[in-house]
């Protein structure tokens, strides 16, 4: 058997694992239902898989950009915690779980086409990075409550909750996607959604007559600010030189040391040029992901008519980036903000009388899921929305890794957790359920499964096929407001 686990590994890790190849299947796969020539196959699904790897150029560009201001938020700030990072923890979890991962991450993906066909959440989850991220998260759990000795039982119950879990959270959030895409074509396939959904109702709830973040009109002096990337980077650079400056006064040598200058004034052009490497960075992504729906949803329409009929893509958060670019500019701020008033809270009350770790906030978690919160609380609630979604999402973001602290630090992962809020939620849910007998922890594995399924087919059935538009009453008050002057 060890050839097969070879084999799925090298399924897992290599091809599965990397986005932009699964992407190019996907198209493929698509562009041969359709029965397109071997060129147009070809072609097609190396553009898509091209489109993605801008995307994943452009978001390496951010991270870059991203990180030495995270260290300067750290220095001036003296704050010491985790950051949650699902590269770390799956890096330490791998070289023990890695092979029981794969089967749980191939047989989760048959799981997840087969509920696909045969329920009413026709939806394909091709998010490969955290796909693996959860098959990792779900195996070590499993492993912990069963036991290394039940290993088949891992894997049969992970992909089962894998598969679930990879249909289930698509349909919850497809109302807020139907509603800023404008149509039903694509869905989330980020395991931040709850997050998102989240962001999405409260906007609703605060931004009942305000207005889109698209349609700030600013003086005309400033009119140069309603391009979207101009607008990023000047708000990037404030951003920056407020900590640059903040650390030269307060930690003048580690700021030096973390920005690689020699002096004041260079330490204030690096933080400028990295600012600037942030808003190259956002526009590298939209590319990006203008280039994967170009060839990807027309290609998909051959999975749904062949394979999984009326199936739709799940894809990456960046993909709703383009739809509200001021949007996912405040969700970011926001978010950040949110973690920063939750890590207080987590200092002065949450640590003391819980026990849970301080989470310090993460600026690439806070920017890619903050600006989709952004944008699913500008969807229902305007500008209000935005800001008060993307403060919740960095609430969210904080306080869940904290309690999966909890479970991961009884598995001996406590230096490190998963960051987003579908693995919070999830991984804490599983870890309660299998800390009893093993008997009893499959039980209730199955129900969870079962459970969501079955409440994500009521909510696919009323809900989304039901027509129901989220700010749908904020739209017609606009409208009104509109018509009336």
């Amino acid at each position: 058997m060890e050839w097969l686990v070879v084999v799925l590994n090298f399924i897992g890790q290599q091809i599965l694992n990397v986005p932009a190849y699964l992407i190019g299947i996907i198209t493929a796969i698509g562009l041969i239902a359709l029965r397109r020539s071997a060129g147009q196959v070809v072609g097609g699904a190396l553009k898509a898989t091209l489109g993605f790897l801008i995307l994943g150029a452009g978001a390496g560009v951010v991270v870059a950009s991203l990180s030495p201001l995270g260290d300067l938020i750290l220095s001036v700030t003296g704050a010491q915690g985790v950051i949650p990072t699902n590269e770390v923890i799956t890096a330490i979890a791998s070289e023990k779980y890695g092979a029981t991962s794969a089967y749980v991450l191939v047989l989760g993906f048959v799981v997840m086409l087969l509920l696909a066909r045969f329920t009413p959440l026709k939806y394909i989850f091709l998010t490969g990075h955290h796909m693996v991220f959860m098959s990792l998260m779900i195996s070590v759990v499993l492993t912990v409550g069963f036991g290394e000795e039940l290993s088949w039982l891992v894997v049969l119950i992970g992909a089962l909750l894998l598969g679930v879990i990879m249909v289930v959270m698509p349909a919850f959030a497809q109302p807020w996607m139907k509603k800023i895409t404008g149509d039903d074509t694509i869905a989330m396939g980020h395991f931040g959604s709850a997050g998102y959904i989240a962001a999405g109702a409260v906007g609703q709830a605060v931004g009942r007559r305000s207005r889109s973040t698209e349609e700030i009109k600013f003086p005309k002096g400033l009119s140069f600010l309603r391009d979207s990337m101009v607008a990023t980077a000047i708000s990037m650079v404030l951003i920056y030189l407020v900590f640059v400056v903040w650390g030269l006064i307060t930690q003048h040598d580690a700021t030096l040391e973390t920005l690689g200058s020699a002096d004041g004034g260079a330490a204030v052009m690096a933080g400028f040029a990295q600012a600037l490497q942030f808003g190259v960075g956002v526009a590298v992504i939209l590319f990006g992901v203008r280039t994967v729906l170009g060839e990807l949803v027309p290609a998909f329409q051959g999975v749904a008519e062949k394979v999984v009929p009326g199936a739709k893509p799940a894809l990456d958060v960046p993909i709703v980036f383009p739809f509200g670019a001021n949007a996912v500019l405040i969700g970011f701020i926001s978010s950040f903000a949110g973690g920063l008033f939750t890590l207080v809270l987590l200092a002065v009350w949450l640590n003391p009388m819980f026990g849970l770790a301080l989470i310090l906030p993460g600026m690439v978690p806070h920017f890619f899921t903050g600006g989709g919160a952004g944008v699913f609380g500008n969807a229902a609630g305007g500008r209000v929305g935005a800001a008060v979604g993307g403060f919740v999402n960095g609430i969210i973001i904080t306080v869940l890794p904290a309690v999966l602290l909890l479970v991961m630090g009884e598995f001996g992962f406590a230096n490190s957790t998963f960051g987003d809020a579908d693995f919070g939620w999830f991984g804490t849910l599983i870890g309660v359920s299998v800390m009893g007998p093993a008997a009893l922890g499959v039980i209730l594995s199955i129900v969870i499964a079962v459970v969501l399924v079955l409440a994500a087919s009521i909510w696919q059935r009323r809900v989304v096929e039901g027509g129901w538009v989220p700010g749908a009453a904020r739209d017609a008050y606009l409208a009104e407001k509109t018509t009336t002057r």
